[in-house]
């Protein structure tokens, strides 16, 4: 009877212990928008600084752990890897310049889109038929942005973050989708490596005509390095090792929760306070990201989300 009752208090400790990383990685997650609009620098500076300090991150702790970087590899994998990357690139460059222009609320719920994203792209691509929910998810998530955006005119700042926030979307659909079906046999961790290398190394010729014009501050490179080393390369590991103990759908429901981390953050530090058509149209995208983490395509989709 004792030995029950350790048993199954140890057993609540662990998954408790998986809930609070879990919760962790999606506040990390939420934090990405934060940094980004913190940052006095252009979208470029940004992704290559998060990149490279994500890079160092992964590579110091891949050594730590003895888990190799170099391993497996051949040409097609390092292929697949430079593919991904490319589309990790667009994402995050999308993402950051959604930010700067329409603010981190707008910029989040644009991303928040790419569920709906893969279901499309899946069935024009791949034509693999479209079940009832995923109907329902492109439906609601198409309801929700037009909520979020109070009116679609060109002219409004609102309405290009959206625009660049669904750009972001749909990068990190793409990236998903080759993770999921191309990049087998290879550890987590060596793939955000190689996936961050290859960012850094895309982005870096821009860079180097920025930096010229833009000289950095120093807490310019303090959140820099939060970004990359927390928000990316952190969040990633608590995220992972919250699935040890978690079941896919339910970090998968932990990380939809994303969106609303981002918008207190952002209406705490920012003042941005959403409007009631807003939080509505957000609301509604959640509960989108809800019904895609209940599914199997979107619990595979979910596991991606640690490259945030």
């Amino acid at each position: 009877m004792v030995s029950s009752n350790v048993a199954q208090a140890y057993c609540a400790t662990v998954h408790r212990n998986a809930l609070i990383c879990a919760h962790i990685a999606a506040i990390l997650f939420g934090m990405t928008g934060i940094l980004g609009a913190l940052i006095q620098a252009d979208s470029s500076i940004i992704t290559f600084g998060r990149a490279a300090f994500a890079v160092l991150a992964l590579g110091a702790f891949a050594q730590l752990q003895g888990r190799p970087v170099f391993s497996g590899l051949n040409g097609r994998k390092l292929a697949v890897l430079a593919v991904s990357g490319m589309f990790l690139t667009s994402h995050w460059i999308s993402f950051f310049i959604a930010v700067k222009v329409g603010g981190v609320a707008v910029a989040t719920l644009g991303f928040a889109s790419f569920p709906a994203f893969i279901a499309l792209i899946d069935r024009v691509v791949f034509r693999e038929r479209i079940r009832f929910g995923e109907a329902v998810l492109v439906a609601l998530v198409s309801l929700g942005l037009v909520l979020v955006v109070p009116s679609f005119d060109f002219a409004d700042q609102g309405t290009i973050g959206l625009l660049w926030g669904l750009g972001s979307g749909f990068s990190f659909a793409l990236l998903a989708i080759v993770n999921r079906r191309y990049i087998k046999g290879l550890d987590s961790m060596q793939v955000a490596f190689w996936q961050n290398l290859t960012v850094s190394l895309l982005v870096a010729p821009f860079v180097v005509n920025s930096l010229g014009q833009h000289v950095l501050s120093s807490m310019d490179w303090v959140y820099l390095a939060v970004l990359g080393v927390f928000c990316t390369g952190l969040s990633q590991y608590l995220f992972v090792r919250s699935l040890k103990n978690l079941d896919a759908r339910s970090a998968g429901l932990i990380i939809a929760l994303e969106p609303v981390y981002a918008i207190a953050c952002a209406w705490a530090l920012f003042s941005e306070e959403p409007s009631v058509r807003m939080l509505l149209g957000a609301a509604i995208i959640i509960l989108a990201s809800v019904i895609s983490a209940r599914g199997k395509k979107a619990v595979e989709s979910s596991t991606l989300s640690r490259q945030r």
